[in-house]
């Protein structure tokens, strides 16, 4: 025995921390449908980037329609889209285009190229490791400052729900001044709960101190 570790743990040892809530989002500057787009020209606003598979899948296909119908809501609460895959600029041209033509949908958002991998594998979903440069279905909430404030991983054969990413933006964009907390499917306009740490919800004798709804939503 000389003490070595097996090669499953010498590459889990060496592997690079995954991207978590409350990291700042890895800066990038890259080619996209609505021309060159860096990570720093969203500052001050909220962001949803999402990554897909591939350009001309039938699941990438629906995800894209739902969220170019849903824009003008993201847009209305103050949130902007962005898409990635690793396909090029001349296929996300098509792909597009080709929506447009046999859907009658314009994706009103930029959609950037990482033909290196390089955002891919910053972002983490990709790793030196992949078989192939196939991304997984993630999705990061970005908030004004550049910092994740949420993030979501579906397999390549599930679809996301864009009304739930749409409402995910919502409740982050509502708790983020601190005095509340959302429950469990929270919209917009619904009750909002008071954190725990707020010391009113302590000082009454309710059986229910522990989950007390704020007033206004």
């Amino acid at each position: 025995m000389t003490g070595e570790l097996p090669s499953e743990s010498r590459i889990a040892v060496s592997a690079p921390r995954p991207l978590r809530i409350g990291d700042a989002a890895p800066v990038f500057s890259a080619r996209s449908t609505q021309g060159q787009v860096e990570l720093s020209d969203y500052r001050g606003r909220w962001l949803v980037l999402f990554s897909h598979p591939a350009d001309f899948t039938p699941v990438c296909t629906s995800e894209f329609i739902a969220l170019a119908r849903l824009a003008p809501q993201f847009e209305a609460i103050g949130v902007a889209l962005l898409g990635l895959s690793v396909d090029s600029l001349f296929s996300h041209l098509g792909w597009l285009r080709a929506i447009r033509g046999a859907f009658g949908v314009d994706v009103p958002f930029p959609v950037v190229e990482d033909t290196s991998l390089v955002i891919s594998r910053a972002y983490g979903m990709l790793d030196e490791t992949a078989q192939d440069s196939s991304t997984v279905r993630a999705s990061y909430f970005i908030d004004p400052d550049g910092i994740v404030r949420a993030i979501s991983w579906y397999p390549m054969s599930v679809g996301r729900s864009a009304r739930e990413m749409l409402r995910l933006a919502a409740a982050l964009k509502r708790v983020e001044p601190g005095d509340a907390v959302t429950p469990e499917g929270w919209e917009p306009g619904d009750p909002v709960l008071r954190p725990l740490s707020d010391e009113t919800a302590l000082s009454d004798e309710d059986p229910a101190w522990f989950c007390r709804t704020l007033d206004q939503g």
